[in-house]
């Protein structure tokens, strides 16, 4: 999942979704800077705006997700104090599944990519449910423009 070292690396402005969240002291480790496993919390952020996008849930009825995959590069450090923007857009649409690419920035520099991949399951069964022909439409419109990932 690296980045191609033949292509510039994203900015914030190419995810169709940002978002961002506060950096706390408590997020810090002994070196100063942001604990690394706090990345994914700011990830877990910018999936939660993407499947809540519009304050409905973009989830067939009786239906919820869980993460089949998160990988993730770390680019450089986030310090504290100050906030992580984060983006958001969907790579590619599977039966049931969502693959995202997903960046976190700090005052405009990339701090870290992740290729993360969500599933809809049926609360009843713990299943993977296919998405619906009108959900896998509202995703496209999240699509990332260049969806050729990180």
């Amino acid at each position: 999942m690296a980045q191609d070292p033949s292509r510039p690396p994203p900015r914030l402005e190419d995810f169709p979704l940002r978002s961002h969240d506060k950096l706390r002291y408590g997020d810090t480790d002994r070196q100063g800077h942001v604990n690394n496993a706090v990345f994914s919390t700011f990830l877990e952020t910018g999936r939660v705006e993407l499947v809540y996008a519009g304050g409905a849930a973009l989830n067939d009825p009786d239906c919820s997700y869980v993460i089949a995959h998160l990988g993730l590069d770390f680019i450089d450090e986030l310090r504290w104090p100050g906030r992580v923007d984060i983006g958001t857009g969907v790579l590619a649409v599977g039966r049931s599944s969502i693959t995202m690419d997903q960046a976190l920035f700090q005052d405009g520099r990339l701090a870290a990519r992740a290729r993360t991949v969500i599933v809809q399951v049926n609360q009843a069964t713990h299943r993977s449910q296919s998405l619906s022909a009108a959900l896998v439409e509202h995703l496209q419109r999240l699509r990332m423009a260049d969806a050729g990932g990180p």
